[in-house]
């Protein structure tokens, strides 16, 4: 059967204890450390996670997007058919574009009650949906490059930004933070994960670009090497222990082991593994989550281990939240 987890004081409908359970840090981990990912993989009737896009509109144009067609938003009725197609899949993110660009963003919350929600957001419709969303949604995942001119360049409004993110803060959401790192960033990484530990972060969530959409318009010079990231990373968690932050830190790298990872559901129901890089568009097609139930989409998809070592942190580079209290 599908894996299952337990998440305490938020909401939920159909979930119960198993081998992998949610943090603190709003990760994945396995309750039995010696579990074998490949094998648990094989076994499983379901994801552990997907990412559900309710809209591709957004009122930023980040340097590394990598949307490239418009699509119309699923409607109410459609989401409920993909929400009763997903039974079984712990985690879902309300993503997009910029899903809180949805007026009727809170009933699309409401529809996906018993999953663990996780909400990718740019912050900047956070004084609207900040208080429906309080008691319903496990953690939105804020993206910000750090300090205010990194993120003014690399993705949209740092003031803008913020100012959902305290809406976030008042209303009790816990918060996790995600950055792009291109080389120009290098040096802000510290001030993200300075400002994550500020906000009480559960994690910062660090990606390297993928060549698609606005990325392709780079710089060749931005994309760091893998050795250049793992040394990037060694180096952020060696301050954070120095500075005592406490969020954990994931920083996801393209290599073999993390190829087609995530399931990503388009709002027409398409579903596609990604990134798998031999495909054009990165996307490699499953099927359409309005026509068949995920368990049919798992069996065809071909990245099951890559799903679940890079959910449960064995494929990209990692640290544990530290003195993690009230998130």
């Amino acid at each position: 059967m599908a894996v299952q987890l337990g998440i305490p004081a938020i909401p939920q409908r159909s979930v119960t204890a198993g081998p992998v359970t949610f943090t603190a840090g709003h990760h994945f981990q396995l309750s039995d450390p010696d579990t074998d990912v490949a094998v648990l993989a094989e076994q499983a009737s379901g994801p552990l996670s997907v990412i559900l896009q309710v809209t591709k509109r957004c009122n930023f144009d980040c340097s590394f997007c990598s949307e490239i067609l418009p699509i119309p938003d699923p409607t109410l009725a459609e989401l409920q058919t993909m929400r009763d197609h997903l039974a079984g899949v712990s985690r879902v993110f309300l993503s997009g574009g910029e899903p809180l660009l949805r007026r009727d963003f809170l009933d699309v919350v409401d529809i996906f009650a018993g999953h663990v929600i996780g909400v990718p957001t740019n912050a900047t419709r956070g004084l609207s949906h900040a208080r429906g969303m309080a008691g319903k949604v496990a953690f939105v995942n804020v993206g910000l490059e750090g300090p205010r001119a990194t993120t003014n360049r690399v993705r949209g409004d740092y003031d803008q930004v913020m100012a959902g993110v305290g809406a976030f803060l008042e209303q009790g959401l816990p918060i996790s933070l995600s950055s792009v790192v291109y080389r120009s960033t290098l040096h802000a990484l510290p001030y993200t994960v300075q400002i994550a530990d500020v906000l009480n972060a559960g994690k910062v969530k660090l990606i390297l670009p993928l060549r698609k959409g606005n990325a392709l318009d780079l710089d060749e010079d931005e994309f760091i090497s893998l050795d250049e990231a793992r040394d990037a990373f060694a180096r952020l968690g060696e301050a954070r222990a120095v500075h005592g932050w406490r969020p954990a830190l994931r920083m996801t790298t393209w290599t073999p082991e993390t190829e087609g990872h995530m399931i990503v559901i388009e709002p027409n129901g398409q579903t596609n593994a990604w990134p798998v890089y031999d495909r054009p568009d990165l996307f490699e097609p499953l099927g359409n989550l309005l026509q068949e139930p995920i368990g049919e989409l798992w069996n065809r998809y071909r990245f099951k281990t890559n799903h679940y070592a890079k959910y449960l942190g064995r494929s990209i580079h990692t640290t544990s939240r530290t003195g993690a209290t009230g998130v």
